[in-house]
């Protein structure tokens, strides 16, 4: 039997865009593990009472504690469940706020005018920090209370979104159809809230998850350093600081699966950002 070729003209070129593309999650199914961790937090039974101690400290795995106890006695994994439910809603807490705030500074920041100048220049003096050094002092100076941590990763995300908007909204401005609008008599904040502000959702959305999975990694290290949630009320940050002395004992669990938890989470939402972006990448190409 002859093997018959193909013909080139016909054999389809996929670019590694593409391809890279073709490997990537759908939307869905980052966004529904996220969606399902909280879900569980606040009503799925929990085999133990996440802040009462009811065993023996630093028991291994088994059928009765599924991720064993801590060096309190406390249920790793019905802490860990309901971890989900406190540390992701602050991340998505602080990121609102900053998205409103940075994306609002960040028109302002896109005018000629003086005031544009003004927010270009306090974000510069803003960058020269630390951005994790200066919510460990924010929340240091202001106290370690759920609202002031939302504060914090509030003020910590905000230049991400100036940056954004501004760089953006610079290259469309240049566009000729918003040149047309302003031909046409429309005023400066329609232009910026109407055809302006629109064209960046996609890549603003994507920016978003990604400031919730920095936010994440921040909580769990404030947490960690004991500035952060009440010890009381759970976190996966606390869990690692409580368990991390034990792990040159053996005691590995207590750390392990709370930092798992914290790498999955943080993975969704990259592959959420990488998903809106391929969306709206389409969306705008047609």
């Amino acid at each position: 039997m002859t093997e018959t070729l193909a013909d080139p003209a016909k054999v389809a070129v996929v670019s590694p865009r593409k391809r890279r593309r073709a490997r990537r999650l759908p939307l869905w199914v980052p966004a529904g593990v996220v969606v399902a961790m909280v879900t569980a937090a606040y009503t799925a039974p929990l085999p133990h009472d996440p802040r009462v101690p009811g065993a023996a400290p630093l028991a291994p795995p088994d059928g009765e504690h599924w991720m064993g106890t801590d060096k309190f006695g406390l249920d790793v994994f019905s802490r860990l469940v309901a971890s989900a439910g406190v540390d992701i809603p602050l991340a998505l807490s602080g990121m609102l706020i900053s998205l409103v705030i940075g994306v609002l500074l960040g028109l302002v920041a896109l005018h000629r005018g003086p005031w544009g100048e003004r927010v270009v220049r306090a974000l510069d003096v803003f960058q020269a920090f630390p951005l994790l050094i200066l919510a460990i002092a924010l929340v240091a100076l202001m106290g370690n209370n759920i609202e002031n941590v939302v504060a914090a990763i509030a003020i910590i995300n905000i230049p991400r979104f100036v940056r954004l908007v501004r760089s953006e909204g610079l290259t469309i401005r240049e566009s000729r159809y918003i040149e047309a609008a302003h031909a046409i008599g429309a005023s400066g904040p329609r232009v910026m809230f109407r055809h302006v502000l629109p064209n960046m959702t996609g890549i603003i959305l994507a920016q978003a998850s990604l400031a919730v999975a920095h936010s994440i990694v921040v909580i769990a290290s404030l947490s960690f350093l004991g500035i952060g949630i009440n010890a009381a009320d759970a976190s996966w940050g606390a869990m690692i600081q409580t368990g991390a002395q034990n792990m040159t004992t053996g005691q590995w669990w207590v750390s392990v699966f709370p930092g798992l938890a914290i790498f999955l989470t943080v993975l969704c939402f990259n592959a959420i950002s990488d998903a809106l972006q391929d969306s709206f990448g389409r969306a705008r190409q047609r």
